[in-house]
């Protein structure tokens, strides 16, 4: 048994605290029946139950936790060096087909370090880093981190640059600006042909689909290689005003093509014969959001603020039809839909420029999300989240990792929500 596997055991006294202290406050809130579905008029009422700040460290606590006893490979018995987290809960589904839920894991693990200084998610960083490519079914033969995907190479590439900030490692940012610059940055365009003009492609084979997954992220990476340049001796063959300018240019492709100012809609790609799909996604929505808020912390300009709080309230007002909160997503790629919009939805309701009423109405409507997931969505004895915000999994076995990371990545947004003042 691996020395992380040993530990996963053990559940620690602080842990064992804080569960105890979230499942009394749990259990003096939830109604009788736990599966029906409350009716809520609109989103603009508070949940009547306040909780504070450290039930909510207590609940991403014990979700995290259960991320590493039921997904995390090498928590199983004669899986010592599966250093990869499955696509489904205890052992129910170990294909290695799907690599961007790597990314996001990680970046649940990262957030647990982040809240609770704790050596032990330290010490996930290294084995992951070897696991996620050595597990990678389209790398290349010359650097298994490649993947078709442009998009899932850059949840990997956010990925490592968190694993960066929080560990100093260079390795972390040097492979990230690597995949960067050599296989993101490299799809863009061409910009004199029509009627693309630009524009991030998503897929390597697929080349004249330029997607919204595949440019927002694109855009908060380049925000952050800017940002973060000058911390890496000898940075590197770009300089520092050439990631804040793709950072730009990226970001302007993005909103001049798929998003629509009246509503705050983000659409989902343009294709081939340069038209445009209508879909909507909550993570699109998500990170066109996350790289306005970077793109407006390094510039300042207003418009970048405005856009993401277009795309927001096109979320809250027209996407929450659910009793006041998201569609069910309990499986698939779409079950990491809502939880990449928190990630980025919390950077947003934290951002002091925000006038007042804007401010309590997003704090408002992510404590509304939160509160109807722990009170009804998740199972209060394993800590496990199903996609289902009204009813939790009763089983431990089968449940999708995309969605329960959806609901960890809910209860961290909430350990670093703000309060209103």
């Amino acid at each position: 048994m691996t020395r992380i596997a040993e530990k996963m055991k053990r559940i620690s006294i602080f842990t064992l605290l804080m569960g105890l202290s979230v499942m009394t406050q749990l259990n003096a809130s939830v109604q009788p029946d736990r599966n029906a579905v409350v009716e809520m008029p609109g989103i603009a009422k508070t949940p009547e139950k306040k909780y504070d700040n450290s039930f909510w460290q207590g609940m991403a606590e014990g979700m995290a936790q259960a991320l590493i006893k039921h997904f995390w490979g090498a928590s199983f018995d004669g899986y010592p060096d599966r250093h990869y987290f499955n696509y489904e809960s205890d052992l129910a589904n170990m294909t290695t087909s799907h690599y961007w839920p790597q990314a996001h894991a990680m970046d649940v693990i990262v957030d647990a370090y982040l809240r609770t200084s704790r050596k032990e998610y330290l010490d996930f960083y290294p084995l992951w880093w070897k696991g996620a490519p050595k597990f990678n079914f389209s790398g290349k033969e010359t650097d298994p981190w490649w993947n078709e995907f442009v998009d899932d190479m850059e949840w990997m590439v956010l990925a490592q640059l968190r694993m960066y900030e929080t560990t100093g490692n260079d390795d972390y940012y040097l492979k990230a600006r690597q995949i960067y610059d050599d296989w993101i940055w490299t799809t863009w365009g061409p910009e004199d042909e029509d009627p693309w003009r630009g524009g991030i492609t998503w897929k390597t084979d697929v080349r004249k689909s330029k997607n919204a997954c595949s440019n927002a992220p694109a855009a908060i990476i380049a925000a952050r290689l800017y940002t973060m340049h000058d911390g890496i001796t000898g940075s590197g063959r770009k300089n520092r005003k050439a990631y804040l300018q793709e950072s730009i240019k990226i970001y302007n492709w993005l909103r001049n093509n798929l998003y629509d100012p009246g509503t705050g809609r983000v659409f989902d790609n343009m294709d081939a014969a340069g038209k445009i799909s209508h879909s909507i996604y909550t993570y699109n929505q998500g990170t066109f959001m996350g790289a306005a808020c970077e793109l407006y912390r390094i510039t300042g300009k207003k418009r970048y603020l405005q856009e993401a709080i277009g795309a927001a309230n096109y979320v809250i007002d027209q996407m929450s039809v659910n009793n006041g909160v998201l569609p069910d997503a309990t499986s698939g790629d779409g079950g990491l839909f809502h939880g990449i919009f928190f990630r980025y939805f919390v950077k947003l309701v934290n951002q002091p420029d925000l006038d007042a009423d804007t401010r309590k109405k997003f704090h408002d409507y992510i404590t509304l999300c939160a509160t109807v997931m722990c009170e009804h969505g998740v199972n209060k004895e394993t800590m496990l989240y199903g996609g289902r915000w009204w009813s939790a999994p009763a089983s431990t076995k089968g449940i999708s990792l995309t969605a329960h990371l959806s609901g960890c990545m809910l209860m961290e947004a909430m350990s670093v929500l703000e309060p209103l003042i």
